[in-house]
């Protein structure tokens, strides 16, 4: 009997055994695969079909040396376009083209045209979200021009346009001049009811092989549609309201009227508190600034208590004018992108409920009050301005 026992165990140590050396039951070998490293998304002559260009990778070409981006000056992607009905259908129409299907993990934008994210983004976005092998990490963009083009550009020190306008993206943290959005970030304000998507806008200059891709600044979206656009102040105005000012250079006039200085932002936090007084609701937005001197053009010493304290006005100020512009805009265009609707739902809530659906109304006459804290910390390795001898 205890054999017995002793040879089950045996068996059924061997049955599990079986199921954990087994490999993948779904694997895909890389030479099988398209992998994939940009979408761009444009209206179709069709006006009822959807034309997607996608960027493929030529992972051959990738490694070679370097020099026109391969072994004998070959391309390191193949940008093909197809058209659909849906947006799944239009993906799977590039094996017509290629004898591999494309591979979406890997992906790294998705960028909508200004006419078809006009007519709204949410049906393209919808296989992106419900399918299992697409990202939610990828870069969301709006481009002023057609979409497939931007993945046309010149890639200049990378090989593949798509990885150059991504690393592009995630160097924007050094001016704080455009938003950078990932398709996580995006879909919740895409579900609010109140406040407004945004996402980077890309535009593209130049002729021919000098095409080159360009962030100028933010998509605005009323729901899932276009609605405008944030130029460079008017977006950092947008990000110090958000807290998500990174870093960044303010030119002031200096003090004496002698050139100008640049002021680099350190760090900065803000906060958005809801308020009501006298039955009337406004927002008050609390700016913390720290910054350095960078540099001055002209000759004058700046470390004086009172230039130094003129700088910090100064500095106060010229926020101050990002945020107000950006205020202004969002208010012409009617969209909440700085989520004060979602504030005064967190503080009031009963107040909300009265207010959600004419919340329309509301925001274009919104009063929004401002506390700029700014302070400068230090004036680098030098604190005199190099004078003539």
């Amino acid at each position: 009997m205890q054999n017995r026992k002793k040879l089950m165990s045996i068996v059924i140590f061997c049955v599990i055994l079986s199921f954990l050396m087994t490999g993948c039951w779904n694997r895909r070998e890389l030479n099988s695969l398209a992998i994939l490293s940009g979408l761009a998304i444009d209206k179709a002559e069709d006006p009822s079909k959807i034309q997607i260009t996608a960027q493929i990778l030529k992972p051959g070409e990738i490694k070679a040396p370097s020099g026109g981006g391969g072994g004998g000056g070959a391309k390191a992607y193949l940008n093909l376009t197809s058209t659909g009905d849906t947006f799944f259908e239009a993906i799977r129409g590039f094996t017509h083209e290629i004898n591999r299907k494309v591979y979406l993990p890997h992906n790294q934008i998705i960028i909508f045209s200004q006419e078809a994210a006009k007519e709204g983004v949410r049906k393209h976005l919808d296989f992106i979200i419900r399918d299992h092998e697409p990202r939610l990490m990828v870069w969301i963009l709006v481009s002023k021009g057609k979409a497939g083009e931007v993945l046309e550009t010149k890639a200049e020190l990378e090989k593949v346009p798509a990885i150059r306008i991504s690393q592009l993206i995630e160097a924007q943290g050094a001016t704080s001049e455009t938003t950078v959005v990932k398709l996580h970030e995006f879909l919740p304000r895409l579900m609010s009811k109140t406040t407004a998507p945004v996402a980077s806008l890309v535009e593209v200059s130049g002729e021919g092989q000098e095409k080159t891709a360009r962030l100028e600044g933010t998509a605005v979206f009323k729901q899932d549609k276009l609605a405008g656009f944030l130029n460079k102040e008017e977006t950092r105005g947008l990000l110090w309201v958000l807290g998500q000012v990174k870093s960044g250079i303010i030119a002031v006039e200096s003090p004496g009227g002698n050139g100008k200085a640049s002021l680099e932002i350190i760090r900065a936090s803000s906060k958005i508190t809801p308020e009501i007084k006298d039955n009337e609701l406004y927002i008050t937005v609390e700016i913390n600034e720290e910054g350095n001197l960078g540099d001055q053009m002209g000759t004058e010493d700046l470390t004086t208590p009172a230039a130094w304290t003129s700088l910090e006005k100064r500095q106060a100020a010229a926020i101050r004018k990002e945020i107000m512009a950006a205020i202004k805009k969002a208010q012409e265009l009617n969209t909440d992108i700085f989520g004060f609707g979602d504030a005064v739902h967190r503080k009031y809530p009963k107040v909300w409920k009265d207010i959600e659906k004419q919340w329309d109304e509301f925001f274009p006459d919104l009063e929004v009050k401002l506390i700029i804290n700014a302070k400068l910390r230090r004036t680098g390795i030098t604190t005199k301005a190099a004078k003539p001898e």
